[in-house]
């Protein structure tokens, strides 16, 4: 598997593979990420998991940035809170740049997981087999309910951005809409895993552009009408599995009247 990767990714990962061996703490090294997606190329991350003894595992967590530097030229690291995976250490290292994540656990840990991963190293085969056989990786897909609770409230939040003029705040929610709510339906319209915009152009999954004319400029006509576009891509992609809690639409209603509202001060 890593013979295939670009020269950077491929010396990274034969180095980290050799210094997690030597390290008696580290019971197993996988990978996950593009390597076991596809689609690896010179721009992809490397995404590991460390699966650490338990008698230890206190102990690497709190030197961990010092473990990642001992591994390559680190430039700099901080943890994953931000993305709700504390366990994280999201890493860039150099000269030549590449970002490394590395996610400490146990074997214990390896319970729900959003994909399988590749096995570089592990010390008992059996053990790690075993746990993984115990559970079945699932891509967190969101339902229909969970888009239609979410999907109003954030348009309302673009919209009122608008009408104070704070032009960055709603070209942002638009970014933040895309990323959580029609990127995801997009790939689900393509009975493909929920993964937000990732490789969506790749994929050619939005043939009517449903994406691209909800970008907007720093202009207040601009930003309305990408706010407009966004509400009907999200109605389009909506009828591919109505929700059951669109009650009367009424949420939708308010935000296109407020928005009209708002076009005409």
């Amino acid at each position: 598997m890593l013979s295939t990767l670009p020269d950077l990714h491929r010396s990274f990962a034969e180095q980290f593979k050799l210094k997690f061996q030597s390290d008696s703490r580290i019971h197993s090294l996988l990978a996950g990420g593009s390597l076991v997606h596809g689609g690896f190329d010179k721009y992809s991350d490397l995404d590991f998991v460390v699966v650490v003894d338990p008698h230890y595992y206190d102990n690497i967590m709190a030197q961990r940035i010092v473990i990642a530097g001992t591994l390559g030229h680190l430039l700099h690291a901080f943890t994953g809170e931000h993305v709700g995976e504390p366990r994280l250490l999201i890493c860039l290292y150099g000269p030549e740049l590449l970002h490394v994540d590395l996610k400490f656990v146990t074997l214990d840990m390896l319970t729900q997981r959003v994909e399988e991963p590749a096995v570089l190293f592990t010390r008992d085969s059996l053990a790690l087999e075993c746990q993984l056989a115990k559970f079945k990786a699932q891509w967190p897909d969101m339902t229909p309910e969970w888009f239609e609770s979410r999907a109003w409230i954030w348009l309302h939040y673009a919209v009122v951005k608008l009408g104070r003029g704070e032009l960055f705040e709603a070209i942002g929610m638009l970014s933040f809409f895309r990323e959580q709510v029609l990127g995801p339906m997009l790939f689900r319209r393509a009975n493909l895993p929920q993964r937000g915009v990732r490789r969506i152009e790749f994929h050619g999954i939005d043939p009517d552009d449903l994406l691209t004319s909800t970008l907007a400029t720093h202009d207040s006509d601009s930003v309305s009408m990408a706010i407009r576009k966004a509400v009907d891509a999200y109605i389009n992609l909506r009828a591919d599995a109505l929700p059951e809690n669109i009650a009367d639409d009424a949420a939708r209603w308010a935000v296109l009247a407020m928005l009209k509202a708002g076009t005409r001060t």
